[in-house]
């Protein structure tokens, strides 16, 4: 039994990071952290090109028709480079339509998904903490949709957006009427989220299940974990090669005990967690009966490991490290953002805790 990636596995993870990497250490990431919209439209058709947004697409909508560990391995490598951008939203977009949509749903959005030609999003929780299905109290009757979503990954880009309602999913159209959008003020700026109100606001029925929808909840929390895995990964090395290089007192600063055992630290909660995720996304790919324990502990552990290394690394970098122009705080503000997106890991562990039978 392999318990290794595959060599185009790792070759579509090395081509995601390598030009995240590249295009956002020349700028893209900066520029959109500071703009206005938080979208390079220049970036994001690149990282299109590439084909990353089709790699959860079926192969007859022109995507590559693999299953969510793939789409979590360029969650990861985006993670791991700070990139900005609707991601997100638009893999889990083409993963709800393909998993939960009509024929004629399928024929008319992925194709254009795929290729990034069109870009989607969903629209999931709901203000009072109201984050899975069983929760949810937008209605979709008569052809209309009535309801309340909070933290909406771009709805302002997106042609059309995948909208959680109370008996599974209905998709909205950018220019429906009947939708009023008010950004909110996040800290993380590399992916802007809405606060969106619908009002008789015509939506198109998906015939899916509860089952259904709650799946696509569980695949969010894996590509949350893989893009939390990411970034902690990141400041890890980022804090590493800080202390081999910054010196104070006549040399470099990781040669001080504490800040050795800091790193040390860093490194033991962070590399082992990698497994998680990864049987995580197998697990779900694969229908076990505890995928969906599984995804909540991924996204608990990897959010709460995220979070304590971004404030290890803001430690170990000193003062220059609380900056705005260094970009440490930029993946501090990121694991924010995984670690209280779609609920905090204290939720999950208890709904880990329900599937387990506890």
């Amino acid at each position: 039994m392999r318990f290794l990636l595959s060599d185009d596995q790792l070759d579509l993870q090395a081509a995601v990071r390598d030009y995240a990497l590249e295009r956002g250490d020349a700028g893209a990431r900066r520029g959109a952290f500071e703009g206005d919209s938080g979208f390079d439209p220049d970036f994001w058709q690149g990282l299109m090109a590439l084909g990353a947004g089709g790699i959860g697409a079926p192969e007859d909508a022109g995507g590559l028709g693999l299953g969510l560990l793939d789409v979590a391995l360029a969650a990861e490598a985006l993670g791991y480079a700070g990139a900005p951008g609707p991601f997100l939203g638009h893999v889990l977009a083409i993963h709800a339509i393909a998993l939960c949509g009509s024929d004629d749903q399928k024929a008319r959005w992925l194709p254009g998904l795929a290729t990034g030609e069109v870009i989607g999003t969903v629209a999931l929780a709901e203000p009072g903490e109201r984050l899975r299905p069983a929760t949810w109290e937008t209605r979709f009757a008569d052809g209309q949709l009535a309801g309340e979503k909070r933290d909406v990954l771009y709805p302002e880009l997106a042609d059309v957006t995948v909208v959680g309602v109370t008996d599974g999913f209905a998709l909205v159209e950018r220019a429906a009427p009947g939708q009023a959008l008010a950004p909110r003020d996040g800290a993380d700026r590399t992916r802007r989220l809405t606060q969106v109100t619908y009002a008789a606001t015509p939506a198109e029925a998906m015939p899916a299940s509860g089952e259904a929808a709650d799946r696509v909840v569980d695949a969010a929390l894996v590509l949350l974990a893989a893009d939390a895995f990411g970034g902690a990964t990141r400041l890890l090395e980022m804090s590493t090669e800080y202390a081999k290089t910054r010196e104070q007192f006549g040399g470099p600063i990781g040669r001080f005990q504490g800040l050795k055992h800091q790193l040390a630290n860093m490194a033991v909660e962070v590399e082992p967690a990698r497994g998680l995720y990864w049987y995580a996304a197998h697990a779900y790919d694969r229908q076990s009966p505890d995928s969906a324990r599984v995804a909540a502990l991924a996204k608990a552990h990897l959010g709460e490991v995220y979070m304590q290394t971004a404030r290890a690394a803001i430690e170990a970098h000193g003062g220059i490290g609380y900056t705005w122009e260094y970009d440490a705080q930029i993946w501090f503000k990121r694991a924010m953002f995984d670690f209280a997106y779609l609920g905090a890991p204290s939720r999950h562990r208890e709904r880990a805790a329900q599937l387990g039978g506890w």
